[in-house]
């Protein structure tokens, strides 16, 4: 394989299948055009755990779930003229949940809710078209 990317779970299966069925591990690897180490591995992986797929990606866990995300993005087009900070005061009340307010933003970001509008000028009250006269 030239270029690196992952297995996919179908493939997986078939390299597992072909090696139940008796063929050598250097002759799968041939086959699929894989490096043996990758289908050593895969098959030892396969032997202890019973399964073919992939393990679960790493990374940070998440504070909201996307129900709660839904909640967040709705509570705050209720009231246009709430801030993040009150929204995440909101949520600490329905759910007691300690979220911060960069998250509510993020989230609010995510659903297509943005903190400034696009104003083209600020309207002119009277006493400022007088004083421009």
């Amino acid at each position: 394989m030239s270029s690196r990317h992952h297995i996919d779970d179908f493939m997986r299966g078939r390299i597992i299948g072909k090696i139940e069925e008796g063929r050598k591990i250097t002759d799968v690897a041939r086959e699929f055009d894989i490096a043996h180490s990758v289908v050593s591995r895969l098959w030892k992986s396969f032997k202890t755990t019973g399964m073919c797929s992939r393990r679960h990606e790493g990374g940070r866990v998440r504070s909201t779930t996307p129900a709660e995300d839904k909640y967040i993005v709705l509570s705050a087009k209720r009231n246009r003229r709430t801030t993040a900070q009150q929204v995440a005061n909101q949520f600490l009340a329905a759910s007691g949940k300690q979220i911060f307010r960069k998250t509510v933003a993020r989230r609010l970001r995510g659903g297509g809710l943005y903190a400034r509008k696009p104003v083209v000028c600020v309207p002119l009250t009277r006493q400022h078209r007088t004083a421009r006269l």
